[in-house]
């Protein structure tokens, strides 16, 4: 009888450290789920929030600038349609080419540590950097950052568009473009905070007086400079 005690005691002990350990392990994964998820957010996060600002501010100061000596409302949508597709493509490629060298970069760490046959061991498994196969997989794609660079400035360079294209009057066109890009400059800094998880209100301040920044030294520049000519 003591034996079988001995032995069904045993058997619970063993039962009970399985069982913290396999809490213990979920805990961790839960920890490292979230913290890998921030991680990779925060790269698409900056992307999109910075191409989408930089087109707002680039092509809302492009029209102010024109709107400073021209009251044509063509002549003011012309340039910042060409902002926009010129913006775009000068995001699309510098993200490439960027991304681009992290990604050689980082093929160039997995080729040497293939060729010295460095493997990392994790605590309880086989962590991030033992498989090749899974490190290839987490190679950002340059393709996919130039194409999301290009849209995100799209879609911010759209707004000061749309906003003037059917204002003839030009002293309301100018005061409706600043009004709309101040208004999407606080939306963008409020999604950048809320996705990024920073303070909200330092955000949107941030891009805000940015913008105005931007816009007002175009716009008094160009003015300036007509005047000079004149």
């Amino acid at each position: 009888m003591a034996s079988l005690d001995g032995e069904k005691s045993n058997e619970n002990h063993v039962e009970i450290r399985v069982g913290a350990i396999g809490v213990e392990r979920k805990r961790k994964q839960e920890i490292e789920a979230k913290n890998i998820d921030y991680s990779e957010r925060a790269n698409w996060v900056r992307a999109a929030v910075l191409g989408a600002n930089d087109g707002l501010v680039s092509v809302a100061s492009l029209m102010m600038g024109v709107g400073a000596v021209k009251e044509n409302v063509t002549a003011m949508v012309l340039a910042g349609f060409a902002g926009l597709i010129a913006g775009a493509c000068s995001m699309a490629i510098g993200e490439f080419v960027s991304v681009y060298t992290q990604y050689d970069i980082e093929m160039g760490e997995i080729e040497r540590e293939r060729e010295n046959k460095v493997v990392v061991v994790g605590d309880d498994d086989d962590d991030d950097g033992v498989s090749e196969e899974g490190k290839r997989e987490k190679l950002p794609n340059p393709f996919h950052a130039a194409v999301a660079s290009a849209l995100a400035f799209s879609v911010g360079a759209v707004v000061p568009l749309l906003s003037a294209a059917f204002i003839r009057n030009h002293k309301i066109r100018l005061g409706v473009v600043v009004a709309v890009a101040s208004i999407t400059l606080v939306v963008f800094g409020w999604l950048g905070a809320v996705l990024g998880k920073t303070p909200i209100t330092k955000s949107c301040l941030r891009v805000l007086i940015g913008g105005w920044m931007a816009m007002t030294l175009t716009f008094g520049l160009t003015k300036l400079f007509a005047f000079a000519e004149i």
